[in-house]
């Protein structure tokens, strides 16, 4: 047999584009090439590209691999490609991920991580209510124990939630909401039910912004969700050794879980077998009403 060839071409819906060192090692320690990578990106493009679409998007590029140097991108490259969707949004022109070629141009970019916005580019509404949940130490437990907390509040509020992983140390959780809020409305929901969670547990939670002041509390950050801001799409990878992905869960799992079961290894037979579990999100059939809380905090 004759060496590995250097380059590809693959056609995506009437799009060619050329593959680059397909054999590149992108995350050594898991064992993942770009292309081993890219037939990942293809596995899960259907639910990412569900909630990914018409969205800001951020990426991240290590063009050697996740061991080497890397950097933000934010505005489309002058080289993008005339057919890629892009958006210019406070003098960014943001690449809209809305199709599997988009997904795959930008991936031989070595684009290793999606992050996206909370509203979609054409206006400034959130389509959500966001916790990000952030530890401070190496102990999952704590993680789970807090995400359970804050899953107990929203079903006492009756508020439909859907957890994911960040595909680093931490769980992110999410709401569906009615499309007429502002992010300076669910930022009052957020931070009252955070500082209600942290008044209730003390010891455990916290919503200081100052990493140095926390201790070992977690920390409950809703201020990432606004305008603009970003946390990693579902099926995003990340820039991890073992190849993470930030995966929807079912809520009867987060009990029993550790965040470095979900990989790109893994990821594509859990979605054979359970489908997208963040479809209550991309494509929700209910989405909540915020009203009850905000007439509770205006009457205060």
């Amino acid at each position: 047999m004759g060496a590995p060839t250097k380059e590809y071409e693959l056609t995506i819906h009437g799009r060619t584009l050329s593959i680059t060192n397909p054999y590149k090692p992108l995350w050594p320690q898991a064992d993942v090439t770009k292309l081993d990578y890219l037939r990942y990106l293809l596995t899960v493009a259907t639910p990412m590209l569900a909630y990914t679409k018409d969205r800001l998007l951020t990426v991240i590029r290590y063009p050697h691999g996740i061991t080497d140097k890397h950097f933000y991108q934010k505005n489309a490259p002058d080289y993008t490609p005339a057919w890629i969707e892009t958006h210019r949004w406070e003098n960014v022109r943001y690449v809209l991920c809305n199709d599997e070629a988009t997904l795959i141009w930008m991936a031989n970019q070595a684009a290793l991580e999606w992050h996206v916005s909370f509203h979609l580019a054409k206006d400034e509404i959130p389509t959500e209510l966001v916790f990000d949940l952030d530890p401070s130490t190496n102990d999952f437990s704590v993680v789970i124990q807090s995400a359970l907390l804050v899953k107990e509040l929203l079903d006492e509020l009756n508020l439909p939630s859907q957890v994911k992983t960040s595909g680093s140390s931490g769980l992110q959780i999410y709401v569906p909401i009615e499309l007429r809020y502002t992010f300076e409305q669910t930022r009052q929901v957020g931070y009252f039910l955070a500082s209600y969670l942290v008044n209730k547990h003390p010891q455990l939670l916290t919503i200081e912004r100052m990493v140095k002041n926390r201790g070992t509390k977690l920390y409950i950050d809703y201020l990432q969700h606004w305008r603009g801001k970003t946390l990693p799409a579902p099926y995003s990878t990340r820039a991890k050794e073992q190849a993470t992905v930030s995966t929807p869960l079912h809520w009867d799992e987060v009990p029993h879980i550790h965040p470095t079961a979900f990989t790109i290894h893994t990821v594509p037979k859990r979605l054979q077998n359970f489908g997208d579990l963040f479809a209550p999100v991309s494509s929700p059939d209910f989405r909540a009403s915020l009203d009850p809380i905000l007439s509770f905090l205006q009457s205060r």
